[in-house]
């Protein structure tokens, strides 16, 4: 709002130019308030006034609304903006406290958003004396992992321009939740990777469905870490990764409907029992499934 006031005074003086007026202090603070009225009242029915419309918090996925015509960028990425002004962007595990969303309105000039970041806690789990060779990765797995990881990101990179990020999302399986995004094991000393999506626990060929419609980007049966693993988009960037599948039930390319059968939960890759490991993306940064339901899963 602070660029508006500097536009608003600007655009007062012009007008008092024009007009020639010789008006009081008093009178010109006044006049000054009526036009910034005017002015606000313009850029709401106009559609200019950026809206967000859910919360800033790690692990968030953010949607909000502004003109189709601004362009946005955030975090070094250029956002898309659809047709209505719809727009997504992602927050990591461990956001900083205050971001910035960059717009550039259809005349050019540049408004820098500012948004403080809630902050969230994770679990810590510690375990000694376990076995070297179940933590550390042999170097003859390190050539295969290495192209593995080459194809999960070049999955997460996609944009397209669906949409379905818009929809509510529902959860992809039943089950106990038995692993949260977040956590960390630190094993004799050393500390893991994060985790970075929620685990729902189930018998071995329990059914996952689309948590909302989306297209396949990857799938693969037996990646070293993740094992049977499936990449959807969902748009805009934003995708679900779902891993230590026993059975993947479609195939790169296929459009899949909200609800729709897609994969069988396993215990494959890296994996100490059956379960589903959901996991959601916006490009790079790496998103918190469980933010955007309402509940647990039924059982």
């Amino acid at each position: 709002m602070i660029a508006y006031h500097i536009r608003i005074n600007f655009h007062v003086k012009i007008i008092m130019n024009i007009l020639d007026f010789q008006l009081s202090k008093h009178f010109y603070s006044a006049f000054k308030k009526l036009v910034f009225a005017f002015i606000v009242c313009s850029l709401s029915v106009n559609g200019i006034a950026l809206e967000i419309k859910s919360e800033w918090v790690q692990g968030g996925l953010v949607i909000g609304q502004t003109n189709p015509s601004h362009q946005l960028r955030f975090l070094k990425h250029n956002v898309a903006v659809n047709d209505d002004g719809f727009f997504v962007v992602g927050l990591g595990r461990d956001a900083p406290k205050n971001v910035v969303l960059t717009e550039v309105l259809s005349s050019g000039e540049t408004l820098k958003h500012n948004f403080t970041v809630r902050q969230r806690s994770y679990r810590e789990q510690r375990i000694e004396g376990v076995p070297k060779h179940t933590v550390d990765i042999p170097e003859s797995a390190l050539k295969r992992i290495r192209k593995e990881v080459k194809l999960t990101k070049a999955a997460r990179k996609v944009k397209s321009n669906r949409q379905d990020f818009l929809q509510t999302f529902a959860w992809p399986a039943k089950g106990i939740i038995s692993g949260v995004y977040g956590s960390r094991r630190v094993y004799n000393g050393k500390p893991g990777r994060p985790h970075f999506g929620v685990d729902i626990a189930a018998p071995q060929g329990s059914i996952v469905s689309a948590p909302v419609a989306g297209k396949v980007l990857l799938t693969h049966d037996n990646m070293y870490f993740s094992g049977g693993t499936l990449i959807v988009d969902h748009g805009h960037g934003v995708t679900s990764t779902f891993i230590h599948l026993h059975k993947i039930l479609v195939k790169e390319g296929d459009t899949v409907a909200q609800g729709q059968p897609i994969a069988e939960i396993g215990t494959t890759g890296r994996s100490t029992g059956p379960h589903l490991d959901w996991r959601m993306n916006w490009l790079t940064q790496r998103l918190d499934p469980q933010l955007l339901m309402d509940g647990i899963p039924a059982k």
